[in-house]
């Protein structure tokens, strides 16, 4: 995220001493990606943050495939996947490969109770209902309905929910979670031609500096493996920051879409990229306006990328029987399109109203368990 931002108090200069009022050294900490080449931000923390006093606990928690190679084309009910209190286990991941998992959260409860920490992977957490916020070590971040909220790995975070009907879709990559390249120049801003700005995005603010100490419970999933380990520190004690990689938020409403005289291809709707998949966004808009424009899309192969659609609201022009929280799964190698009807019966419409995100990744996706229980079973038929 190449956007500069600070909080907090920090030193004129970088690894020189800062001290605190006692006369005592507050403790930096380079938060970086990509070995000492990536982005980075510098933390000052009232405490050393590596006091491990216990590792309590460790467990698997990587996803159960039931189908690991498949080309069935698949819709899940999102919101029939059951909703837990705790937060870690309301995330039901779906759909998988080496390098990025899908799933869905209802969590009933907020996450206060201990600190949560990815350490394998960067998480992308679509707000589709709810309203709260997210705290790190960086600061606080609001959210509501429609907020995408990208959390670098290796941040320490609760999150306090505003409600006990929160319904979240969450990605976690184990590949860096960008803004798309071509919006930006060789500076890193983004141009006028990107369908958001840095104006849109939302900044943690009201840096949170906790001084106690004893015992505070972090769970860090690693390798698959969710660690529970004790710190004798408070995470939030970091008095200031400043730097490129933190976490950030960005509204689906103010994605600005870019239409066309003819139907233009999903690449115009990327609002996030990985080496390892694309996300899209698409949000109401006008139809194309040449005289003999179709507006529905035409078919085509995904040779080269499972595509997955999260359907939010609205009505989806090219879908049948869709509704909020469901998800379609469309496999590489096959050609998938419009439902009968919808291609004709989009000629003479001028705008959509529909809301969805999408996920394209370039390696094919595993089934879970998780995900045959909310399956509909025969989705792959619905071209008859």
């Amino acid at each position: 995220m190449p956007l500069y931002h600070k909080l907090g108090a920090r030193p004129h200069k970088r690894h020189t001493q800062f001290r605190k009022p006692d006369g005592s050294l507050y403790h930096e900490q380079l938060f970086g990606t990509v070995g000492f080449d990536g982005m980075s931000s510098l933390l000052y923390h009232e405490q050393r943050p590596t006091q491990v006093k216990e590792i309590l606990s460790s467990r698997d928690v990587s996803p159960k495939i039931a189908k690991a190679k498949t080309i069935k084309s698949r819709k899940l009910v999102g919101f029939d996947a059951r909703p837990e209190d705790d937060f870690l286990d309301s995330r039901k991941t779906l759909l998988t490969n080496a390098t990025t998992k899908l799933g869905v959260a209802a969590p009933r409860q907020s996450l206060t109770e201990y600190f949560y920490k990815n350490a394998d992977s960067d998480e992308l957490i679509f707000v589709h209902r709810g309203t709260g916020t997210l705290r790190t070590m960086f600061g606080q971040l609001a959210f509501v309905s429609g907020d995408y909220l990208v959390i670098p790995r290796g941040t320490i975070y609760q999150i306090n929910f505003d409600t006990d009907a929160t319904r979240l879709l969450f990605v976690e990559s184990t590949d860096p979670i960008y803004t798309p390249k071509r919006y930006r120049n060789h500076f890193g801003q983004l141009l006028e031609h990107s369908p958001y700005c840095e104006r849109d995005l939302k900044l943690p603010t009201e840096l949170e500096t906790f001084r106690e100490t004893g015992d505070f419970l972090i769970k860090i999933k690693k390798q698959g493996m969710l660690h529970e380990v004790l710190y004798a520190s408070h995470p939030f004690d970091v008095v200031g920051w400043d730097g490129y990689n933190y976490p950030y938020g960005l509204s689906i409403h103010d994605f600005e879409p870019i239409t066309g005289r003819v139907h233009q291809p999903p690449p115009v709707h990327q609002t996030f990229e990985t080496k390892s998949f694309v996300v899209c966004s698409f949000v109401p808009r006008m139809y194309d306006y040449h005289p003999q424009s179709i507006p529905a899309p035409y078919n085509h192969s995904n040779i080269d990328s499972d595509e997955v659609l999260y359907y939010v609201d609205g009505d989806f022009m090219s879908r049948t029987g869709i509704g909020p929280g469901y998800l379609s799964l469309h496999p590489g190698g096959i050609p998938h399109g419009p439902h009968p009807g919808t291609y004709e019966g989009s000629i003479g419409h001028t705008k959509t109203e529909e809301l969805a995100v999408m996920v394209d990744t370039f390696a094919p996706l595993q089934i879970t368990e998780e995900a045959l229980k909310i399956d509909d079973g025969k989705y792959y038929q619905s071209w008859l």
